[in-house]
């Protein structure tokens, strides 16, 4: 435990405390739940970020819209934000909105049950919560948790000392349990069964493409080719990212076969400044490193001049479930359990 953790862990108790009254609060009908006009499927996490949730999230929209039916995603928004167009400054909503084009309608606000009557009203019948595991004013048929195999339980500390939202005896909520970023972790799925009964699955995370953002070189390198150029010398990678797991995005370069030369990391859904640009590109130059490499989160990020004096790539990824029509199906028949038709 380093000092801060202990002198934030007074802190992390009471936080606990009020976690699980306002659990206990709306279990018990204290508070008051309300319910849309269709089937919400709900994908949260216990801890703050990088546990694959948008990816998770475009899954399932994109699951949905393929079976033709009309699919609204309701979402927070980076602090609330409302989401009058496509050029909303939500640097997830943006990048949910460049996968999953026309094939769905988003609500984005604090008030959730708001959003999804607006879209009710137009149709919408299947919703996708985004970040909805500790959001219980909104009812929900589906009720999936992700939780991280690098990091399964945030240090195994409440907010503020650690990176838990609630305590681990909130699984028991859960209707599916998806473990990311593995195929196989025996230890954290017996730790996960402690807690609840729910089907548990798991899901990595795939690259799909490396894609430019600015300089010169290849607009788009396949998986196959980020560790060597087109003349066949090696190439040397410098990461850098504003996310809630960053080294969970290191590990999965080196897992993809980057090198890298170095990396350097900023507050979770950080807007890049000329400053930054600098420091980076800087940073770079200095490891020996000759492209740059970011998450598509941060590419909505970064400035629309930004002059990094070297190639600046992102990563375009996708979650993929080991066992896809075993977890897709289990997600309907929940649906079904509450009296939607698949």
């Amino acid at each position: 435990m380093t000092v801060a953790e202990f002198l934030l862990t007074p802190l992390a108790v009471v936080y606990g405390a009020v976690a699980r009254l306002r659990a206990y609060a709306y279990k018990r009908g204290t508070f008051r739940v309300r319910r849309l006009t269709g089937c919400v499927i709900g994908v949260g996490n216990l801890t703050t970020g990088g546990t694959g949730k948008t990816p998770m999230v475009i899954w399932i929209a994109e699951k949905l819209a393929a079976s033709g039916k009309r699919v609204g995603i309701l979402t927070r928004g980076y602090r609330g934000q409302n989401f009058a167009d496509r050029g909303s400054t939500s640097d997830e909503v943006r990048m949910m909105a460049e996968h999953l084009g026309d094939a769905v309608t988003f609500g984005v606000g604090a008030d959730r049950y708001e959003q999804g009557t607006k879209l009710a009203q137009k149709g919408v019948e299947w919703f996708v919560l985004d970040d909805g595991f500790q959001h219980m004013k909104l009812a929900r048929d589906v009720n999936m948790v992700l939780v991280d195999a690098t990091n399964p339980f945030g240090g195994r500390r409440l907010l503020p000392a650690g990176r838990l939202r609630e305590p681990r005896s909130a699984l028991g909520r859960a209707d599916i349990v998806v473990v990311t970023r593995s195929a196989h972790a025996p230890a954290v799925e017996a730790a996960v069964r402690h807690e609840t009964a729910a089907p548990i699955f798991y899901a990595e995370t795939a690259l799909r493409a490396v894609r430019r953002i600015s300089g010169t070189g290849p607009e788009v390198i396949s998986p196959a080719e980020v560790a060597r150029s087109g003349d066949g010398t090696d190439v040397r990678w410098f990461a850098f990212s504003g996310i809630g797991n960053p080294n969970a995005f290191a590990s999965n370069l080196k897992q993809w076969g980057f090198k890298l030369a170095g990396r350097r990391q900023f507050p979770d859904h950080h807007r890049y400044a000329a400053a930054d640009v600098r420091e980076v590109a800087n940073a770079a130059t200095r490891a020996g490193a000759g492209r740059l490499i970011c998450t598509e989160k941060d590419k909505f990020n970064l400035p629309a001049e930004a002059d990094f004096a070297m190639p600046v790539y992102f990563c375009e990824i996708a979650m993929m479930p080991t066992d896809e029509e075993a977890l897709w199906q289990a997600i309907l028949d929940r649906a079904v359990a509450s009296g939607h038709s698949p």
